[in-house]
């Protein structure tokens, strides 16, 4: 056999891409200056032709057993008493499921886990691994928030062996580590919170969690981009990714599933940050509208599928000053996607007529929600055009529908539910696509539109 060796190897502290050699930029995230020296202890590879595969057997977990014999109670979800959090998670959380949040700074991740721990001790103990704050600190946001348990035990530690310790001194239902970015192994190279640490600590907990039926919850950090930091293989080891993400200057939080083995992964959950912590909110629409006593121009109410959840939301654009060459315009977004803005401004300039040039375009949306689905093309197409006439629509009228580059409106799936959902909160008009299925019975009357001139001479002349 070959003799032990130490290779050198390099790897991105962003992404954790491997190189044989140093190079100056990320192959994989393209940093530059992130490619650092990595030893490895491992064997050298033998020569070819000179090894063989041996083919020895192992111990096995079990016997292996008919599926139909296989007792799937053990994997049954647990509800954890948040009704929001219990429907993005498809019922609650499966024993010896590894559940990774994600969410920027100060967003409410560790108050979310802190209030779901002291619901789920109810049932059994609960173990909160904290390595950013003290347990003191800790101790007085379950204070202001009601979260004070017996079963909810509390530790701050950063020691993996320590938090090995702890597992065995509680033996927890449930496992919070908050973060993963704070917890270290002694027997991994690289410094806390490092790409390889990151790794390797995800690795262990989650098959820690696999050996003991141990649900477990990590906290874990976001990148600018809004994206899980560490490496890709992070998302891979887990079972359950969820964004947690809002405005930090609104009340408004949102829970959404990027990856789910046991449930759906087009669910979100809605939550208001108060003072006094989390509160569901199983009727989030009226949130997002500005509940305006006068119809104001620019304005358009749409109703957009989060999940399979509709939201009613109301679209706002403003135009400025208009600008003389060679002076850039300036185009301000928030709550939807600047792409798409640009898109429909194109296509209004291009198909209808509506003169919009070398004018600043700002447009938002309210209550801090973030409409990225093709279905609110419409609705800020006539939201502009509005803007552009000076002329306020109907407030009693939504306008649903995808807008292509030929001015066509194409359809958009759940019709019905939106306009069940829009008819709800008091509104009698619609305007959708052409051969739309809008269902039978409700009372609200439905005008179909082929195109993004004729809509906007429904809602404007309406």
């Amino acid at each position: 056999m070959a003799r032990p060796t130490t290779a050198t190897s390099y790897e991105c502290s962003e992404c954790g891409w491997r190189s044989a050699k140093w190079v100056g930029r990320c192959g994989e995230c393209q940093a530059w200056g992130s490619v650092t020296e990595a030893r490895t202890n491992g064997r050298a590879a033998a020569a070819p032709g000179l090894g063989r595969v041996q083919l020895q057997a192992g111990a096995t977990r079990g016997p292996a057993v008919p599926i139909g014999q296989v007792d799937a109670e053990t994997a049954r979800a647990r509800p954890t008493g948040m009704d929001e959090l219990d429907r993005v998670l498809g019922g609650g959380l499966v024993p010896g499921g590894v559940v990774l949040l994600a969410g920027e700074p100060g967003v409410g991740k560790s108050t979310l886990l802190l209030e779901a721990g002291a619901l789920a001790a109810r049932s059994g103990p609960v173990l909160y691994v904290t390595g950013e704050e003290s347990a003191a600190q800790v101790r007085q946001r379950a204070d202001r928030i009601g979260a004070i348990s017996d079963n909810l035990y509390l530790a701050s530690e950063t020691d993996f062996a320590a938090l090995l310790t702890h597992v065995e001194a509680v033996d927890p239902r449930l496992l919070i580590v908050d973060s993963v970015q704070t917890i270290s192994a002694a027997w991994v190279d690289g410094v806390p919170g490092g790409v390889t640490q990151v790794r390797e600590v995800t690795a262990a907990l989650t098959g820690l969690a696999k050996q003991r039926s141990l649900t477990t919850v990590l906290v874990g950090h976001v990148t600018k981009d809004g994206s899980v930091a560490g490496p890709r293989t992070l998302e891979h080891l887990v079972d359950v990714v969820l964004s947690f993400d809002g405005d930090s200057r609104g009340q408004l939080r949102m829970v959404r599933a990027l990856k789910n083995r046991f449930g759906p992964t087009d669910e979100i959950g809605c939550f208001e940050l108060g003072e006094y912590g989390l509160i569901g909110l199983p009727d989030p629409s009226g949130l997002f509208l500005s509940r305006q006593h006068e119809p104001v121009p620019g304005t358009c109410v749409t109703v957009t599928m989060e999940g399979r959840r509709p939201l009613v939301a109301e679209v706002q654009t403003l135009l400025g000053r208009i600008v003389a060459p060679p002076e850039p315009t300036r185009w301000v977004t928030s709550g939807l996607d600047s792409s798409r803005v640009g898109m429909v401004v194109a296509v209004l300039r291009s198909r209808t007529g509506v003169d919009i040039a070398r004018q600043d375009i700002y447009a938002a949306t309210i209550g801090g929600v973030r409409l990225t689905e093709p279905s609110i093309d419409l609705a800020l197409a006539v939201a502009l055009a509005s803007a552009t006439a000076d002329i306020s629509i109907p407030p009693d009228m939504v306008a649903i529908g995808e807008v292509g580059l030929a001015g066509e409106i194409r359809k958009v799936t759940a019709t019905a539910r939106r306009l069940s959902e829009a008819q709800r909160l008091g509104f009698r008009r619609a305007i959708v696509p052409v051969g739309s299925e809008v269902g039978d019975g409700l009372p609200i009357e439905v005008q179909e539109a082929s195109d993004v001139r004729t809509a906007i001479a429904i809602a404007i002349g309406g």
